[in-house]
């Protein structure tokens, strides 16, 4: 069983959730509190073990690989400034060099093209997928326990959480078949069942562990749901062929593709700052009086 060493992450999609703020900026790019959500997520899957991330980009995306490169005017000005603690903040955010990969998508075709763009970058390798709209800030992350998971179950893994059975018109969730401990084993996946029809309310959170056998799949993939190549799609025909396992994680996860999730999280992750939070958390007290 080969271990989980590299990420997908795609970053092509153009953000509508959340504009007019994505009309200039990447929505990957947007700020939680100090730092990007883009940031986020890979510190999260370094924390996992990750040591590859692949980065599927498309039109307009350029300053995503900006952001983890030097900014060298920048850094020699606060150099200059004697600004070390801000210096030391800008360094981390750049990347090992060759550890991040940048693929386009060049057409709008859905979640399940854009993991097919990486599939010669990834091989032959059993890998990770992170979706840029969800961040986890504790440690550990979903994606580090999903890996611990893995080394237990191989195959295929989904983060899930539970919500309210009248919400699962809203998410894909997970049809279950025997459940030990945090791992449920499945049988497949259903889009946004009307909550007399679901199989569950375990919702399917952006987080993923798939074979590379999922590549085959999606480049016979026909065009589903929205006109698009649907990854779940092709999820559940690998699902009749493979192990496939649902993986309850530890945690909260911060749904930031809407400007509600978006302002929630920079509420929470806020209130949790060591620097601000006791003030941040009075002024947010105040305001709700």
């Amino acid at each position: 069983m080969k271990p989980i060493k590299k990420v997908v992450i795609p970053v092509a999609g153009l953000g509508t959730r959340v504009l007019p703020a994505t009309k200039s900026i990447p929505k990957e790019l947007l700020p939680v509190v100090d730092r990007p959500l883009i940031d986020y997520v890979l510190a999260e899957a370094r924390d996992a073990g990750i040591e590859h991330a692949i980065l599927v980009t498309g039109r307009g995306k350029g300053a995503i690989e900006d952001y983890f490169d030097h900014a060298f005017e920048l850094e020699e000005t606060l150099k200059a400034k004697s600004k070390t603690d801000i210096l030391k903040d800008i360094e981390a955010t750049i990347p090992k060099a060759g550890t991040v990969s940048y693929t386009r998508q060049q057409a709008p075709l859905g979640l399940g093209h854009a993991i097919w763009c990486a599939r010669d970058i990834i091989g032959d390798d059993p890998f990770a997928v992170s979706l840029p709209d969800e961040i986890v800030a504790h440690r550990p992350g979903f994606l580090k326990q999903m890996v611990d998971a893995y080394s237990k179950t191989g195959g295929n893994l989904v983060a899930v959480e539970e919500v309210p059975l009248e919400d699962t018109s809203k998410y894909g969730v997970i049809a279950p078949k025997e459940r030990t401990g945090n791992l449920v084993e499945m049988t497949g996946m259903v889009e946004k069942p009307k909550p007399a029809d679901a199989p569950s309310n375990f919702r399917i959170i952006g987080r993923y562990i798939l074979q590379p056998e999922i590549f085959s799949l999606l480049e016979k993939q026909e065009k589903g749901a929205g006109g698009e190549i649907q990854l779940t799609d092709s999820m559940n025909t690998l699902n009749a062929q493979q192990a496939f396992h649902a993986c309850i994680c530890d945690g909260t996860i911060h749904d930031c593709g809407s400007k509600l999730g978006w302002l929630k999280a920079n509420v929470a992750l806020g209130i949790d700052n060591p620097e601000f939070g006791a003030d941040f958390s009075a002024f947010i007290s105040e305001m709700t009086k």
